[in-house]
């Protein structure tokens, strides 16, 4: 695996990885507001409660996710995680090195464990239980002058690595030739824009769904013109926005709005898990490879279609070969509509 070191990176993830656990539950009491929204799972306490089965996927979690997603795409990448040198950590490395990951930027200590997380799921939705371990994250700048990533991807990372990110920051300031693609995750999204203010300042292209821009921004506005508009002030010079069933749309530098709808499922989704990072992960591979965004983002749907019929966040993911022939044989109204 060490000859991938010759070879300049396309695309380098940056998060935390996990062993999740599936466990399908036979009912479930979903609560809503008076409006109907903000679904909460109810469960009696200290009574058992029956599960169907339990699946554990191995090497998940959204920087994975988008590692494994440009590898089967046929990218040159890599991903810069930490993980044990426990049992669940060597899962991990044995199923990256099946996937032929590029493994030079992956660190693993013997200090803490490997993360895991639970996942509840009823139906295609699920909550997630998570503990992400305080790992000592630096920037690898040796590394990184040597293989020269054309994309850096960071998403969700634990909540003790503010310093990385300004140090991330600097770096890619500095090194205009990478870009930065910016999914925040929890811990991110919590921090705020100001104290990120010099992540978003370097990115190139954002990704978040609807509801995760109206909490970053701090307003409760439905305009995508608006949501856009106020984001882009932040930075990303590229900024989409994922909206579920109604799509995603997208802004470019210039101002200009764009709207690209669902790829239709061919059947009913079995697990919502991952589609968000299936979109933003093959849109930034798809740049990654030269193609501008009007052609990139017809990829991301396409993916994400893919792994929402599956259990777990990486089963569906596509090699270029499959995902080209969905999009030649994609319905006609599966096009980009400037809205903006």
């Amino acid at each position: 695996m060490n000859l991938f070191k010759k070879k300049q990176m396309d695309f380098l993830a940056i998060g935390d990885v996990f062993i999740d656990t599936f466990i399908e539950l036979e009912t479930a009491n979903i609560e809503t507001d008076a409006h109907g929204e903000h679904p909460t799972l109810v469960m009696p306490w200290g009574d058992k409660i029956a599960y169907k089965s339990e699946t554990p996927v191995v090497g998940v979690g959204n920087a994975g996710n988008a590692a494994i997603a440009a590898t089967r795409l046929g990218l040159n990448a890599g991903l810069q995680a930490i993980f044990g040198t426990d049992e669940d950590g060597d899962r991990i490395w044995n199923y990256y090195k099946s996937e032929k990951l590029n493994p030079a930027f992956i660190k693993r200590v013997s200090d803490k464990p490997t993360n895991n997380a639970y996942v509840l799921q009823y139906g295609p939705e699920r909550t997630i239980l998570v503990n992400q371990q305080p790992y000592d994250y630096q920037v690898p700048e040796k590394l990184l002058a040597e293989l020269k990533p054309k994309w850096i991807y960071f998403t969700s990372i634990a909540k003790n690595t503010l310093q990385f990110h300004h140090d991330l920051a600097t770096w890619i300031t500095k090194n205009p030739n990478t870009k930065l693609a910016f999914q925040p995750g929890t811990f991110q999204m919590t921090l705020g824009k100001d104290a990120l203010a010099d992540v978003y300042k370097a990115t190139e292209l954002f990704f978040c769904n609807k509801e995760e821009s109206q909490r970053i921004l701090g307003i409760d506005s439905d305009d995508y013109a608006i949501l856009h508009s106020e984001m882009r002030k932040l930075g990303p010079k590229i900024v989409v926005i994922t909206d579920g069933p109604n799509g995603l749309t997208y802004s470019t530098p210039d101002g200009a709005g764009y709207h690209l709808p669902m790829y239709p499922d061919p059947k009913p989704p079995v697990s919502r898990t991952g589609a968000g990072d299936a979109t933003s992960s093959t849109v930034t591979a798809a740049l990654s490879l030269g193609l501008p965004i009007e052609q990139a983002i017809l990829w991301g749907p396409i993916n994400s279609m893919s792994v929402v019929q599956h259990v777990g966040a990486q089963g569906g993911l596509l090699s270029r070969e499959k995902l080209l022939e969905f999009l030649k044989n994609a319905p006609a109204d599966y096009k980009v509509t400037k809205i903006f």
